[in-house]
């Protein structure tokens, strides 16, 4: 299996946007809005309920890492899951024989990844529940997120790449049952989203501009460091953040503070951006918004917490937001801004809420427990203020993981698939104005 490359990178058109993925993603998004019922606010004279979208008053978008659905919800009762997986969950070897035992997984956490004594060294190839080795409240191995890589485990919708081409092999196998964690029986109450898509191959910035931007962007002149090289087969020889014609797809910095304090060379942080984002489209219709970070503030600070994740605060990347416009301060916000506006009553119209890192839920330096009761605390302080009638959790994003099945493939390759492998999800929270809640 190899990555043929393409130039002008093969996800986008000439204007630097996934082939297809745009369509997708915008139907996506407007599917969130319809499978959310809305919140009641208590309090206030009853009022008429309008007809159709009409009826939705706010938004919540709570964006969390890694996990994607059949690594948390392959299991969920009634949900297109992993007892549907039949033979895709077989895996090949890059030599193109099949694997009969999976590698054993790897402790990420030392310099270098060493085996992971927790979990057994003679794995049978299927999907199998982590839990019996590495309980939720504990961490496991980080893995492996790249672009390229991704479209290999994905080797035209047969899913069977995902030990061959992972820096964490045995690991791609495993999910959680999380039906019983505090999301799942919050999704048990109300909507889960079990054929929801990634909008990109690879990590979490590329996925964050294309949740805030619909863009992929382009950075023409990158330094060299941070440029992936391929052989001339297209088989990558050295990993980067930059495609070879200028297109951004993984972790890079703005040149907007914070950014890690490692980075001196003002060269290595990428130049702010001028694509519309959704934040443009909602402030020019006159539609209150904001992004809610954890830790933010403190970060802004010049202290961030170890965990502050940088490149998970996509808006902080274009040139609107810069440091000193007044839109900065209006828009890009500290979890405690959003936790005094529901207090009160008023969060914006719609609100992007990014979890510090400990509370995210990623692979490798946080623990899923830990991050999936930070969802329902969040979930809880929404309640305490409103009467919450409806919600989706939408999972999407591999990222590492197998995946039961591929979005459907075009000219030949598939397009990526429905979030079975260490991918971000989104719980989207919407409110309507319905009538007080004691007169429900």
């Amino acid at each position: 299996m190899k990555w043929s490359y393409v130039p002008r990178w093969k996800f986008t058109d000439s204007y630097g946007r996934p082939r297809v993925s745009g369509a997708h993603c915008r139907l996506a998004m407007t599917a969130i809005a319809l499978w959310c019922l809305g919140l009641v606010v208590p309090g206030g004279r009853a009022v008429a309920q309008p007809a159709g979208l009409e009826r939705i008053q706010h938004l919540i978008v709570i964006y969390q890492e890694n996990w994607s659905f059949d690594s948390l919800y392959g299991k969920f009762p009634g949900a297109d899951g992993i007892a549907n997986a039949g033979e895709r969950v077989g895996q090949m070897k890059k030599d193109g024989t099949p694997y009969t035992t999976l590698p054993q997984p790897l402790d990420t956490s030392k310099k270098p990844p060493v085996p992971d004594a927790r979990f057994p060294t003679n794995l049978p190839v299927v999907a199998y529940d982590a839990a019996q080795y590495v309980p939720p409240n504990q961490a496991t191995g980080d893995i492996v997120n790249r672009p390229l890589q991704e479209q290999l485990q994905i080797n035209g919708g047969r899913m069977d790449g995902f030990v061959a081409w992972s820096e964490n092999g045995g690991l791609a196998m495993s999910y959680y049952d999380a039906t019983d964690l505090p999301v799942g029986r919050l999704a048990q109450q109300y909507v889960l989203a079990d054929h929801f898509f990634h909008s990109a191959f690879g990590g979490s910035l590329f996925n964050h501009f294309w949740l805030v931007c619909a863009c992929t962007p382009v950075w023409s002149n990158a330094p060299a460091n941070l440029v992936l090289q391929l052989d001339a087969e297209g088989v990558v020889i050295k990993d980067g953040s930059v495609t070879p014609d200028g297109y951004v797809v993984h972790t890079v910095y703005p040149s907007n503070r914070p950014y890690p304090a490692s980075i001196k060379d003002p060269a290595q942080l990428m130049p702010l951006l001028t694509n519309p984002t959704i934040g443009d489209r909602l402030s020019e219709k006159e539609i209150s918004w904001a992004w809610y970070s954890g830790g933010w503030n403190d970060a802004v600070a010049g202290h961030p917490d170890p965990l502050f994740q940088f490149h998970h605060q996509p808006f902080n990347y274009f040139a609107p937001f810069a440091e000193g416009a007044a839109v900065r301060a209006e828009h890009l916000k500290d979890i405690e801004d959003l936790l005094a506006a529901l207090r009160t009553g008023n969060p914006p119209a719609v609100a992007f809420v990014k979890p510090i890192g400990a509370d995210n839920e990623h692979p490798g330096y946080a623990d899923l427990l830990r991050g999936q009761q930070y969802v329902a605390t969040l979930v809880k302080a929404v309640q305490d203020k409103f009467r919450l009638e409806g919600q989706c959790d939408n999972h999407h994003l591999r990222r590492g993981r197998w995946a039961l099945g591929s979005r459907p493939a075009a000219a030949g390759r598939s397009l990526g698939s429905r979030g079975s492998c260490s991918g971000h999800h989104y719980l989207a929270l919407c409110e309507t104005p319905l009538r007080r809640s004691h007169d429900l």
